[in-house]
């Protein structure tokens, strides 16, 4: 069978009832992935202005996790892969010599060893790429770098086709550019906005105080955001630094 055909199938067998919608497309690609490819892990992600980072969706938790802690150290394979446009390839020494705070990070809070991040075509908005994430070393040589070249142009079609087919306005974007973990994600623009302004420094500076307190505490930037939001920590009582003032 071709590998359109073989992609198909598995993204058909993950598409459970009730889970059609477009919002949840790019987690069940991202399962489609992991369940054709040899990896243990896979997940969708787009990069935009500004350090600003979109994960679509994740084949399972731990990949989810891995994608926070990447946007969290604020640097790794994937964001390397964004910006070059060129597969990154990175076992467990590379991770340690590029990205030691990754490296932990990866080691202490999720199964994976070494990643491969694959660039996705232009074809959609913003930069986009794939991770694919692996238990043991010695599976990344199992990766047919072709074939999995191949299904990330799929997931690329399967994603503007869907763009192309529904009804969404230029301002807002596909569906599938909002689903549970773009929109968790979306908490730390607004929280990046209340540091700014608590601290009067720009957005960027926002996003590097909001990365210290998470590094710092052994959470996602995710999580500190939240904090943020719901008042359980306040801006104003940090320095530039993230550090209590």
């Amino acid at each position: 069978m071709s590998i359109a055909g073989r992609f198909e199938d598995a993204l058909v067998a993950e598409t459970a009832p009730g889970k059609e919608g477009p919002a949840l497309l790019p987690v069940r690609l991202s399962r489609a992935v992991a369940r054709m490819l040899p990896v243990d892990g896979a997940g969708i992600s787009l990069a935009g202005d500004g350090g600003r980072r979109i994960p679509l969706g994740a084949s399972s938790e731990a990949a989810a996790t891995a994608e926070a802690l990447q946007f969290t150290v604020g640097t790794g394979p994937c964001t390397c892969a964004q910006e070059s446009r060129e597969p990154v390839f990175a076992l467990t020494a590379d991770l340690r010599r590029r990205w030691p705070a990754l490296a932990g990070l990866l080691q202490e809070r999720t199964p994976y060893c070494a990643v491969v991040a694959l660039p996705l075509r232009e074809a959609i908005a913003g930069l986009g790429a794939i991770d694919l994430y692996f238990h043991r070393e010695d599976a990344v040589a199992e990766l047919d770098v072709f074939e999995a070249m191949a299904v990330g142009d799929l997931v690329t079609s399967v994603l503007s086709d869907t763009a192309v087919w529904s009804t969404w306005s230029p301002a807002r974007g596909p569906d599938w550019l909002h689903g549970p973990a773009a929109q968790r994600r979306s908490a730390v623009w607004e929280a990046m906005g209340v540091v700014a302004l608590g601290l009067e420094v720009d957005p960027a500076e926002a996003l590097a105080v909001l990365r210290g307190i998470a590094y710092a505490s052994d959470r996602t930037v995710d999580d500190v955001a939240a904090d943020v939001l719901d008042g359980r920590l306040d801006p104003a009582e940090l320095s530039p630094r993230g550090e209590p003032a």
